[in-house]
Order: structure tokens, then sequence, then C-alpha cells
């Protein structure tokens, strides 16, 4: 009689155990790209969610069809203490030592919380050990062998310890051999409030104790100033006389104390204090520019097309020095044109002290120190490392123009503190299409460990791109055509910044 009861209770756990993987399976497969969207989210899997996504279901019905054939349901049984032991051990990680806690995976784990979902899995794992050791009963009727503990106890530390490995792998694939699948953790940036500037020509001129500065193209010398709380001050106008320059391209940078009224075609470079807004002086022996980013009040790093064949070229101006301009040719680096290829976005990082350079059309960023030295060359995630750029020669190879439209890697970028935060044009994998559609996808790097930290969305890019980005300690501003959009940080993107 009671081995009866033994062989029923088996029973009923090894069809409960069937139950659970059929279902597990078969939802994981009817919804498999959902699935295997999640398990690239994963902060242990991440780096294997392409084999994971298949290999998880299969082992499930696999085991599911052992259990049911009498002869091989021990094997079947040790397998699926093995698997839930996975499974418990994966989510008590998650829990406990993982930086973010990801979206669900599939199957009964939607309906129920993390900490429930634990409880389960340590349920079906005792499940397991009884049915084992009732099986054993049935064959002896002394104590509980020795080789049966042994090979629970093997089962425990196996499984437990192949879980382990594969977290710390994947982290260390995910932040520095990152195979382009993006991490979104939630709740690291969110939304605070939009506002319509009514055109869309302004860009971000700068920050200073709390106040954003905008400039915009078609009035030059006006400065529009917003608050924390995000109500406009005023309209700051720059106090300027000369009406002789033949300015054609003017921008306004504000760095620190200072602003700077520049174009690089003319070239010029004017500079006053923002509590006033009056033009001090001027810098002499400016060379043209098509880009230039302040070191600090009398040192500029800039950009312009003198290089070899009127190749882009960086260089750094020294107003105090007896060489004002000193450029650095081995920077950018010519991979078609050394025009096209080379375009992208000149920044400083004045927290780090860096010159950063993003180019358009290829998965590289340059880091500089002050001088212009070449510190290293970093790579984003994506996996596009020579431009996709078609150039047309005319007049004889005089003029150079894009025969095709070119495909754009980096599109907006931004540098505060430690961080690099990259708008990238290139969907990873395991990425859906409306995230896509709806949203500027942030791809955020970690300059000081030469690592990829996560990825975040920007939202209300249905229509219009993203055109500019500004970043302090605590928001990250954009603006997408009239709109001026804030998020703030939080989580995981908040203590990295302050870092």
């Amino acid at each position: 009689m009671k081995n009866n009861i033994k062989r029923n209770i088996i029973e009923v756990v090894c069809l409960l155990y069937v139950l659970l993987f059929v279902y597990a399976s078969v939802s994981k497969l009817l919804d498999f790209e959902n699935f295997q969207v999640q398990l690239g989210q994963s902060p242990l899997l991440s780096a294997f969610a392409s084999w994971m996504s298949w290999l998880v279901p299969i082992i499930e019905l696999v085991i599911s069809i052992v259990l049911m054939i009498p002869k091989y349901r021990i094997i079947g049984l040790f397998a699926s203490l093995n698997l839930m032991i996975m499974f418990t051990a994966y989510i008590f990680i998650i829990l406990h030592y993982s930086s973010f806690v990801p979206c669900s995976c599939g199957g009964i784990l939607e309906k129920m919380s993390w900490n429930v979902h634990l409880v389960f899995n340590v349920v079906f794992v005792l499940l397991a050990i009884i049915a084992l050791v009732l099986n054993e009963k049935l064959k002896v009727t002394s104590n509980i062998s020795l080789h049966l503990l042994k090979s629970i106890a093997a089962s425990i530390i196996f499984s437990t310890g192949l879980i382990v490995v594969l977290f710390y792998c994947s982290e260390e694939i995910m932040h520095y051999k990152n195979p382009f699948v993006r991490r979104y953790i939630r709740q690291s940036a969110e939304f605070v409030q939009s506002k319509d500037l009514k055109f869309n020509s302004y860009y971000f001129s700068g920050y200073n104790n709390g106040e954003v500065f905008l400039g915009n193209y078609t009035t030059p010398l006006k400065v529009l100033r917003i608050d924390s709380t995000f109500k406009i001050l005023k309209t700051s106008k720059i106090d300027y006389k000369n009406q002789n320059i033949p300015f054609r391209l003017v921008k306004v940078l504000a760095r620190g104390e200072y602003f700077y009224l520049m174009d690089g075609t003319v070239p010029c470079i004017y500079f006053g204090h923002i509590s006033d807004w009056k033009i001090m002086g001027s810098f002499n022996e400016i060379p043209n520019f098509t880009a230039l980013e302040p070191m600090d009040s009398s040192t500029f790093v800039f950009r312009n097309n003198t290089g070899m064949n009127s190749a882009n070229i960086l260089g750094i101006y020294s107003a105090g020095t007896a060489t004002k301009i000193q450029y650095q040719p081995k920077l950018l680096q010519k991979q078609i044109d050394g025009i096209f290829d080379t375009d992208g976005m000149l920044l400083f990082n004045e927290g780090l002290r860096k010159i950063v350079f993003v180019y358009y059309y290829r998965n590289e960023f340059v880091i500089a120190d002050e001088n212009g030295k070449l510190i290293r060359r970093g790579h984003t995630i994506d996996t596009i490392s020579k431009a996709k750029i078609k150039v047309a020669y005319l007049k004889g190879g005089v003029q150079r123009k894009m025969a095709a439209p070119p495909l754009t890697v980096n599109a907006v970028s931004a540098t505060h503190n430690n961080l690099l935060f990259i708008e990238s044009r290139i969907q990873g994998m395991y990425e859906n299409d409306p995230l896509w559609k709806h949203a500027a996808i942030i791809d955020v790097y970690d300059l000081k460990k030469r690592s990829y930290v996560l990825s975040f969305p920007v939202f209300g890019t249905e229509e219009y791109k993203l055109k500019s980005l500004l970043i302090t300690d605590t928001h990250l501003y954009g603006i997408i055509d009239t709109k001026l959009v804030v998020y703030r940080f939080k989580g995981i993107l908040k203590q990295e910044i302050k870092k």
C-alpha cells in the first residue's frame, strides 16, 4: 500500500513537471519573437539570447517527453531538477545581484512577480527531490543511499555554478565585447515635460547654474534662457554693433561664465560674459572651421577641411601661445574620401578634460587630450565599422557630393562627466520596430571604464528626428523639431553619471 502511494506521488510530480514544461515551452514558441527580445534584455543571458531562446523551450519539451517514458523517468526527474535549479538560481541572482530587474520572459512568469516565481521554483525543486527520494525508497527499505544524496548535491552545485558563470560571462560580453544587443533598463530616464518653442531653428548653446541656453540660427544674437522649473526667464540679446562682418552661419556657445559668438566661414570668435551678454573682445588669427568647441576661455578645438586633398582635420587654437594653431592630422582616419567618411560631431568633455569626436557613418569615436594627443579609439556597439557612403566626383574631381543617401550610424551626441550619450540610427538584435518608430534610441558609454552602459528611448520622434542633446548632472534635454523635451535620470543612469 505504501509503495502505491509513493508511486502515485512520483506520477503526480512527473505530471506536474510535464504540464509546466509543455505550457512554458509552447508559450515561448508561440510568441517567440517577443520571448527572444525579452531574453535579450536579461542581465544574465543578453549575450547568449540567440541560441538560448531556442535551447530553453527545446530542452523543456525533451524533458517532458522523457518524463512520460517510465523507463527513463529517473533521468527525466534529474534533468527537471537541474533545469529548475537553474531557473531558481537565475531569478535569485536577478533579484539580489543584478544591476536591474528585466521584464518577464514568457510563460507562467508573466503572470507572477519575480519573488512569487522564486517561491514557485523552489517548490518544484523540492517536489523533484521528493520524487527522487521516494523512487529510491521503492528500491530499498533502508535509509536513503549516499549515492542519491551526492547526485542531488552535485545537481545543485553544477546548476547553480553554471548560471553564475553565465552571469559573469554575459556581463563581460555586454559591457566590453557587445555583440550589438542593447540593454534597455527600465526607469533609467523618466520623461518630465516638453515645451513648444514655436520655431525649429533652436539649438543648445550651453548650461550654467540651472539655466539652459538656447541659440537660434535665424536670430543669432538672441539667446533663450530657461530655468530648471521650465519657465522661460527671458531672451537675452548679445550686444554686438559691428555690421561689417560678412556672417553666414553664426552660432553662440556658452561655457561657464563666458559666451562665444562665432562663424567659421568668416572666420571669427567674439567673447563676452553671460552676466551682461556684451562683447568684450575677439581672438586673432582664427582659421576657418566647420566645427568648434571651447576648452577654456582662450583655447579651442576645431575641425576644418585643410587636410591632404581637402580632408577633414582637427586642430587646437590657443590664443595665449606663440604658435596659435596646431593641427592633429592623425586623429581623423580616412576610409573613402577623407571628407564625408570623416564627418561627425566634435565634443569637449569638461569634467574629464578630453576631446571627443563621434563619426556619423561608422561605429567609432575618438578620444584625445587637451593637446590633441590621441588617447584611444572607442567603438559603439553596432557592427558598421566602415562608412557605407557613395561619393561622386564632379568637375574633374574638384567637387565631391554624396551619390546616394548615406547610412547614418551615430546621429546626435553629447558628453557629460564620465558618460557619452549617442543617438544611434541602427537597430540592434532582438529589438522591435514599434519602439524605433516612436522613439530615438540613446546609447550610453562610460568613457572611463571603456564600456557600454545601457540604452533608453526618447519618445516623440514619430515625424521628426532628434536634432540636439544637452546633458546635465540630473537631466537630458532634447530638441525635436520645435519641441524641447526633458528627461530626468533615475536608477543606474543617475548613479553612473554622478561617478
